[in-house]
């Protein structure tokens, strides 16, 4: 392809004016490489996986044990009410005035095989009353223990330690599939430009082409060699010529600004394109693919976190729609005293069981409406899922089948396009000396203009599917690795 080269180059000095433009040559690789790096939608995926990220830290963080310090440091009362008055036998209205303090440290431990918590706190609390008997209190629970569970037999944390992480593999793998798509975009703003380059420089070269021949023509119908529908024919050749120059360069701007806006460069930078060589051979087995995909495609994952959640919700209404229980237990010591040293000597005692109960004697069914619901909601989520399942293995399998018949495609559309450019220039050539007509050379020049899209094309399509491939089953054939993996190492 002596014509087209590996290289096209989309300076748009003799298109555009340059004003200070900062000029990179980007071959597909570093394209993507840019993209993944500063494009805005780079941006927003890492952010995504971010958010993921923490939430999941704040789920590993509730399973460790939490002290927390509870305070009221200070409040103070002064108001009228109504007191009891043994003396006279009646309900009085009185003034008080009381300053008081509380604060209260607990550390708490959930415990996921139960779904209960374990609490270990300690209290101290002060008051001090004024009016007529001024007096001051501490009291104190120097230490105390308890567990406190509901008795229904729903364990949340129990459902947390089967979702969470299925969740948090869900981000992770949704990052790597996320740039993976970005990497797809990128593949198509690459080979939109240099569809448009290719465009503008076969316009260029026709313009330059149709003036040469119109200018022939004028020659040869003075000998009587050509017809002047012939010539009208040529001259119609160059004024369209034109026209689809000024289309081309438009097209050209327009890919440009596209292609610059998504890497997130410069608006005045002037790209030149290095097109990709023809592909090595690679035949994906679709076996294979759809093992990968099912094992790491992060839609696979989202539909079981689905599934699981209903089931979360079918056995938390099924529970709860018996009746609600609860259990509080506890046992410390406890003081009260005038004095604050005196508020931690010889603490008596303190224990506290307290068992809740709720039973719905009537509610017109509607816990047992949820808890249908909840079941009817499982069989939906579940029958969704496996639909949505069919369609990505669906997927899977028509872009691998794809993927293997676009490399000879592009071998057979180079070879197209070396002949279609020998084809032209011999016909060509042939009209200059008079040995083939006007039809002959127009047939040629478009044979030639369509071999070139043909190839461009079939390259798009070929690093297009290849992409797509890594973003379906996060696996790279070409190396024969894990994307997934060599996250996890990475990170």
């Amino acid at each position: 392809m002596k014509k087209l080269g590996l290289i096209i180059l989309l300076g748009l000095s003799q298109a555009m004016p340059t004003v200070a433009q900062q000029q990179i040559t980007l071959d597909l690789q570093r394209t993507i490489t840019i993209a993944n790096d500063s494009s805005l939608e780079a941006f927003r995926t890492k952010n995504m996986y971010l958010a993921g990220y923490w939430g999941y830290r704040t789920y590993k963080a509730n399973r460790l044990p939490s002290l927390t310090l509870n305070m009221t440091p200070a409040q103070y009362n002064r108001d009228i009410t109504k007191r009891y008055d043994y003396e006279q036998d009646l309900d009085i209205y009185r003034s008080q005035q009381s300053f008081s303090a509380y604060g209260n440290l607990a550390i708490r431990q959930n415990f996921d095989l139960t779904g209960g918590t374990f609490y270990l706190d300690t209290d101290l609390g002060y008051m001090r009353s004024y009016g007529s008997n001024t007096y001051t209190q501490y009291t104190s629970i120097p230490i105390r223990i308890g567990y406190s569970q509901d008795l229904v037999g729903y364990n949340p944390f129990r459902w947390e330690r089967k979702i969470e992480p299925l969740k948090y593999e869900k981000v992770k793998k949704e990052y790597i599939y996320n740039t993976e798509q970005v990497s797809e975009q990128a593949t198509n703003y690459f080979f939109t430009l240099a569809m448009a380059q290719a465009e503008y420089d076969l316009a260029k070269e026709n313009v330059v082409s149709s003036d040469t021949l119109y200018r022939i023509g004028m020659q040869r119908l003075k000998i009587a060699s050509i017809s002047r529908a012939d010539l009208l024919t040529l001259k119609l050749g160059a004024v369209n010529a034109r026209n689809t120059l000024q289309n081309a360069e438009s097209s050209l701007k327009r890919a440009m600004f596209s292609l610059v806006s998504f890497l997130n460069l410069e608006k005045n930078t002037d790209i030149k394109l290095v097109l990709p060589g023809r592909p090595g051979e690679l035949n994906i087995s679709v076996d294979a693919a759809l093992t990968a995909a099912r094992a790491n495609n992060p839609n696979f994952l989202g539909l079981r976190q689905n599934v699981m959640e209903a089931e979360q919700n079918v056995d938390r209404t099924r529970k709860e729609s018996r009746f609600n229980a609860s259990i509080n237990a506890s046992i410390g010591f406890n003081q009260v005293a005038r004095k604050f040293g005196d508020a931690y000597k010889n603490p008596g005692q303190q224990e506290m069981i307290a068992v809740s109960v709720s039973i719905p004697l009537v509610d017109w069914g509607v816990r047992k409406g949820r808890y249908n619901m909840a079941r009817n909601n499982l069989n939906i989520v579940k029958t969704s899922s496996r639909q949505s399942e069919i369609s990505i293995e669906e997927e899977v399998i028509m872009t691998v089948n794809d993927f293997n018949v676009q490399q000879s495609l592009v071998i057979s559309a180079e070879e197209a396009l070396d002949l279609s450019i020998l084809a032209y220039n011999e016909t060509r050539q042939r009209f200059i000396i008079g040995k083939a007509d006007i039809n002959s050379l127009t047939l040629s020049l478009n044979r030639q203009q369509e071999a070139q899209r043909n190839y461009i094309s079939s390259l798009r399509d070929y690093w297009f599917n290849y992409y797509k491939i890594r973003k379906l089953t996060l696996h790279d054939f070409a190396s024969g690795f894990s994307l997934s993996d060599k996250f996890d190492y990475e990170h």
